[in-house]
């Protein structure tokens, strides 16, 4: 921690005994003191105990319960809701296999086949639920690449058929073949997200994927290397034994440990190998969870099934031959299977969990005290990794100390600081502590949903999010576009507590101030910057610079308080972002912000921005898009892949789906950036 000794607080010392900050001569010389409590107050927020904060975890009820609990002793209201200072909402957080879980191959003579789950097929987590019936098109590997030449769907519809795809890409022995990608030979058309968004955007009823035969033998050969692997493991685990002199009890009986987990691993894969599994069928789980409330039924079957389906096709070729024909010459095998039929119901239940915002207020006196300043920051992280983790494969607590522990104190201690100053406030303030800010801003969209306080009467939010890494006095602040005032009263604060300030105008970003933003109101965004330890493990508390912290709460509190307390509220401007060069990027300018808070058909977006080709083919926030120049839209990825067929300055039609209605839209898409 640095000294309070320093020439830095001496000087800050001289503004306080000038009187330039109202509230410091109550606390004068307790600097010391107020940083030592913001940082036990980190250290709490951080600590193993509290599970990194993840959604779904005992120790965000932790963090919850510990925010209402300073905000109490703070003297705020903490009865604003329902009697509690918490605003319970649920969200879904992952897929669980539902009960019935059923496909049957139905011929053209009426018969039948029925497939077992978890031996001729699994279902995927990645898709829907639902009954259907329909007519079956083997759709190779669902790549829609115009410019390469090559869309499996051009000539083909899928309206309300199941369709069968195949995983990968062609020509993956090939790696300079067409499409060829830095892994093994895969590109981006591999994914499935992007081939399930392509038969989606054309209708499909249902979606069977099938492994590819270059997969299938390249899991045979690795089986046997595994093989080879583990026998040499063996060798050295018995190697290793028999060097053990005997009378080191402890040595023989771990290096005994040590060979015998080698022959069990060995065992297993000799059995894999000898079943012949090569096939694998992905775990439910495998690729996630679907997006979107209109998310179509998935599995995956295996090559067995798909080679007899085949064979009753007229050509009667197997999956293998149809590889081997389009890694040839690189043109589609698409094809409707004609007289069969799928019929089945897919069940995936999309678990919940209830998460809550925590909220305090400190009322105002005088005739301006109807109205309201919102002072926020999320106190949520990415709990033990996964979702939302820079730390592939991590299972270590993310602590967040920085992202945003940092934020969340210096809420804290801005609301103890002004509830105990003398005099009332002219406003009323809104102290919120936003949940699930790491799974998309989901906390404060719910608020402005379901404000506490008519957001009409909210004349401005500011905002904190990783405030605790000071660097060489550098502070960003976003959002000083959105009212005319902010810029100098930012710059002569910032001048006032000797920060380097980055400006930016935009009240668009990252972070919960877009909530707000995107209902029209002022707003502010304090940030310290990122560092290497972001949504990683190592972003700890032993990291964080306190005494800048200190400082930068000093200087939103001084703004928080000039804000409440002028007699003309912060008038609200929509920062329009400028025209800029193409500046690389394969997708064109569209200027959508997403709801990912929104259980709404299609790709829900809560705004707009200023002077962009949304706003000015007059999409609004609220509207949700479920049609892109034709293609179905029921997600943002659905969206984003759409986008990416177009090119800057192409015209697209646009349904939106706006209070219940259908309504046709035309936007001309701008330059990438």
């Amino acid at each position: 921690m640095r000294s309070v000794k320093n020439d830095r607080f001496v000087k800050r010392l001289g503004f306080l005994v000038l009187g330039l900050v109202a509230t410091l001569p109550v606390y004068g010389d307790r600097a010391t003191e107020i940083e030592s409590r913001m940082l036990d107050d980190i250290k709490y927020l951080s600590s193993d105990e509290l599970e990194g904060r993840g959604v779904g975890t005992d120790g965000l009820n932790k963090a919850a319960d510990f925010v209402r609990n300073a905000f109490r002793e703070a003297g705020l209201d903490v009865t604003r809701v329902d009697g509690d200072a918490f605003q319970p909402f649920t969200m879904t957080t992952g897929s669980k296999l539902g009960k019935t879980n059923t496909l049957t191959l139905i011929g053209p003579d009426g018969q039948k086949f029925e497939l077992k789950h978890g031996r001729d097929f699994r279902t995927c987590s990645f898709g829907g639920s639902g009954r259907f019936e329909a007519d079956i098109v083997f759709g190779g590997y669902a790549i829609d690449a115009k410019k390469a030449g090559y869309q499996d769907f051009a000539d083909v519809d899928l309206k309300g058929k199941a369709v069968i795809i195949m995983r990968r890409n062609p020509q993956q022995g090939n790696p300079h073949g067409k499409f060829g990608g830095q892994h093994g030979g895969v590109s981006a058309h591999a994914s499935l997200t992007r081939k399930v968004s392509n038969a989606f955007g054309k209708g499909a009823a249902a979606v069977l994927f099938v492994n590819d035969p270059h997969s299938v033998r390249k899991n045979a050969d690795e089986n046997k290397t595994i093989i080879d692997k583990e026998s040499l493991r063996v060798d050295t685990a018995a190697s290793d034994l028999v060097r053990i002199d005997k009378s080191e009890v402890k040595k023989v009986t771990a290096a005994r440990k040590k060979l015998s987990a080698a022959v069990n691993r060995l065992k297993a894969a000799k059995n894999t190998v000898k079943k012949g599994n090569h096939d694998r069928l992905m775990a439910f789980g495998y690729g996630g969870n679907a997006r979107g409330a209109d998310a179509i039924p998935i599995a995956h079957v295996t090559q067995k099934v798909i080679d007899q389906l085949l064979a009753q096709s007229p050509n009667k070729k197997s999956l293998a031959d149809v590889e081997a024909e389009i890694d040839k010459d690189l043109k589609p095998r698409t094809s409707v299977i004609e007289g069969w039929k799928l019929k089945g119901e897919i069940s995936v239940n999309r678990t919940q969990v209830e998460v809550k915002n925590v909220i305090g207020v400190l009322e105002g006196a005088g005739p301006l005290a109807d109205e309201t300043v919102v002072i926020g920051a999320h106190y949520d992280h990415v709990g033990m990794g996964g979702t939302g983790s820079l730390a592939p494969g991590s299972k270590a607590v993310h602590n967040g100390a920085d992202d945003n522990a940092s934020g969340t104190v210096a809420l804290i201690e801005i609301a103890r600081r002004l509830a105990a100053r003398k005099e009332k406030l002219a406003r009323r303030v809104v102290f919120i502590a936003f949940t699930a800010e790491e799974r998309g801003l989901i906390g404060s969209a719910h608020y402005v949903k379901n404000p506490v306080i008519p957001l009409e009467k909210t004349v401005a939010m500011l905002n904190m999010d990783m405030v605790g890494r000071l660097k060489d006095d550098k502070l960003i602040v976003f959002g000083i576009g959105t009212a005319p005032r902010w810029k100098k009263l930012i710059e002569d604060s910032g001048k006032r507590h000797d920060f380097k300030l980055t400006l930016k105008p935009g009240g668009f970003g990252p972070s919960d101030h877009s909530s707000f933003y995107a209902k029209k109101m002022p707003v502010l965004h304090f940030f310290t910057g990122t560092h290497r330890d972001y949504h990683r493990p190592g972003d700890d508390w032993e990291k964080i610079n306190i005494a800048g912290m200190s400082r930068v709460v000093d200087m939103i509190e001084e703004l928080a308080v000039d804000t409440i307390s002028q007699k003309e509220r912060p008038k609200y401007v929509e920062v329009k972002r400028k025209s800029a060069p193409g500046r690389g990027g394969s997708r064109p300018y569209f200027g959508s912000i997403p709801d990912f808070a929104s259980e709404a058909k299609g790709y829900a977006i809560m705004g707009v921005a200023g002077g962009s080709p949304a706003q000015k083919g007059g999409l609004k926030g609220g509207d949700a898009i479920i049609e892109l120049a034709g293609q179905k839209i029921g997600n943002l990825s659905d969206f984003d892949l759409a986008l990416r067929k177009h090119k800057p300055g192409d015209e697209v039609s646009i349904v939106v789906l706006r209070k219940g209605k259908n309504v046709k839209l035309k936007v001309i898409l701008g330059k990438p950036r």
